[in-house]
């Protein structure tokens, strides 16, 4: 085992994996986390902690994932390379693994104009790719970036990262895939899956190139409470693929909320029919209370025991 944690067992013992996000509050209130870490409590694997999500501050990932262990769920804290530079990246890493973090994903982070302090200096000291390099180098090799020793208690972490199966060109997806498994991402969370073919034939190809026999791949899921949702994605978000149909659908519906759920419970059947896919990320979207609904009527519950 790298980290000995649940989203480890779970994927590596073959179970359909399950985790969530969590989205930190914008103050410093720790109730609004362990509000929020009751809906994960028993129903997910690994739940997310995002790390000033859209380039908005909010409460630290890192204290926010401490405040979800006491209730006991198992968080996945999120770092992004746009606010910190290795050294503080390296110094966070170690606090989280001593506050018992156990799986950590790596991102780049979006772009400070998108967020509440678009004058901000991003860092980007080093990007997602690197990020994964050397959280593995300190687990594995027990060295800092620097190649100073980590002489014990080097931080035994899972380590994810992100891929998007639709942004163009559509066949360099693959290529930037078995570069961050080769860099030393252990699962992958994918973006929003609206669009299933596309998704299908992203699979294919990384089925085709044995890639999914060296990471575990976690199919994206957002369910939406209403069309302009969909609309706001599909125009505003860069990199997303989302049918025609489905707005029409989510325009036409009487109740939009139990249309989104609908739709998310039938792109859950779709994905676990798809060859590779190991589980499935929800991102509710700050509707963190639909997930243990979402996962009930999946069929997703109870978790396995490992």
């Amino acid at each position: 085992m790298k980290s000995g944690s649940r989203l480890e067992k779970v994927l590596t013992a073959d179970k359909f994996a399950v985790t969530a996000e969590l989205g930190p509050p914008q103050n410093a209130n720790p109730e609004a986390i362990k509000k929020k870490a009751q809906y994960c409590l028993n129903n997910v694997d690994g739940a997310n902690i995002t790390d000033n999500q859209t380039a908005i501050v909010r409460m630290s990932s890192i204290a926010a994932a401490s405040i979800a262990i006491s209730c006991g769920v198992e968080p996945v804290v999120q770092m992004v390379c746009r606010d910190r530079n290795r050294i503080a990246m390296q110094s966070d890493i170690l606090g989280a693994a001593a506050l018992g973090v156990k799986n950590f994903l790596c991102l780049s982070g979006d772009h400070q104009k998108f967020g509440n302090h678009p004058q901000a200096a991003n860092v980007f000291d080093i990007d997602s790719m690197q990020l994964i390099a050397m959280i593995k180098k300190m687990r594995d090799d027990k060295q800092f970036l620097s190649g100073d020793a980590i002489k014990e208690h080097e931080p035994r972490l899972f380590i994810g990262a992100v891929e998007n199966p639709f942004a163009d060109p559509f066949e360099f997806r693959v290529l930037r895939l078995a570069k961050k498994i080769e860099a030393g991402a252990d699962f992958i969370q994918t973006q929003c899956v609206f669009d299933v073919d596309k998704f299908s034939k992203w699979m294919e190809l990384v089925v085709e190139a044995g890639l999914h026999k060296k990471v575990y791949i976690l199919a994206g899921l957002t369910p939406v409470r209403s069309a302009k949702a969909l609309i706001y994605m599909k125009n505003e978000v860069a990199g997303m693929s989302i049918p025609d149909e489905l707005i029409k659908r989510m325009e036409s519906a009487k109740e939009p909320k139990e249309e989104g759920i609908k739709i998310c419970l039938e792109m859950i059947e779709s994905v676990k029919k798809i060859d590779g896919v190991s589980g499935i990320h929800l991102m509710p979207i700050g509707w963190e209370s639909i997930t243990p609904v979402i996962l009930e009527r999946a069929g997703l519950l109870p978790r396995p025991q490992v």
